[in-house]
């Protein structure tokens, strides 16, 4: 990796927070309580997308038509609620050892998330001190993962180019956005999807744990490791 990394573009679940299986269960949760049949284990394959976008894609493949902006608002201010039912969800192991390494090379931490629940996003300066304090989140663009805009944004806030920045994320639509945005890309395993799914979706490099990432950060900053 190029030693000239300045910035570092981070997901938050799965990535940050053991919190995809809590997403799936509240997902779950709602869309059944409107006569859907579903599974859990089917809403890992819309993470990193936008809430929105997400219940627009279960109604244009379950019901045959588009999602209204108030039905988008109202079902996915529900699905919120049945997260912040659920028990709290881990820091994901390995990952403040990620951030203190990064954050010791002098590499920004940047968070790009295609997520807009509070109850994770307030966690963060205690969870990840002296770290994103630049965010990028559902509520801050127009186009979601997998369209490379939210961490083409990170970029522009941050003041790097895709050269100065890696991106770590463990979903194949935002391993595919980070991937398109011209990033560095690092995919993590953390969940039941597959590593080849990671790599179908552009990652550079996918490692199997976020501990096996982290350490092996040190080596993958080291100019011409």
């Amino acid at each position: 990796m190029a030693h000239h990394v300045k910035a570092a573009l981070i997901d938050m679940d799965g990535t940050l927070y053991d919190s995809m299986p809590r997403h799936a269960r509240a997902w779950h949760r709602m869309v059944t309580g409107l006569g859907i049949p579903a599974t859990v284990d089917e809403f890992f394959r819309y993470e990193g997308m936008t809430g929105a976008a997400t219940i627009r894609q279960i109604f244009r493949e379950r019901l045959g038509r588009d999602a209204s902006p108030e039905e988008c608002e109202r079902l996915y201010a529900l699905k919120a609620r049945y997260f912040a039912e659920q028990p709290d969800v881990d820091v994901m192991p390995g990952a403040q050892q990620m951030v203190e390494t990064l954050l010791s090379r002098g590499i920004r931490c940047v968070l790009v998330t295609g997520s807009a629940q509070n109850s994770l996003l307030s966690r963060l300066p205690a969870d990840f001190p002296g770290a994103f304090d630049i965010r990028v989140t559902a509520r801050d663009v127009t186009r979601g993962k997998p369209d490379p805009e939210p961490y083409l944004k990170a970029m522009q806030l941050a003041g790097v180019s895709p050269a100065e920045s890696i991106a770590i994320d463990n979903a194949p639509l935002g391993v595919m956005s980070a991937a398109r945005s011209g990033a560095h890309t690092i995919g993590v395993v953390t969940g039941p999807i597959p590593r080849a799914d990671l790599i179908r979706a552009g990652a550079d490099v996918v490692f199997d744990s976020m501990p096996l990432l982290a350490s092996a950060l040190p080596q993958l900053l080291t100019p011409n490791s």
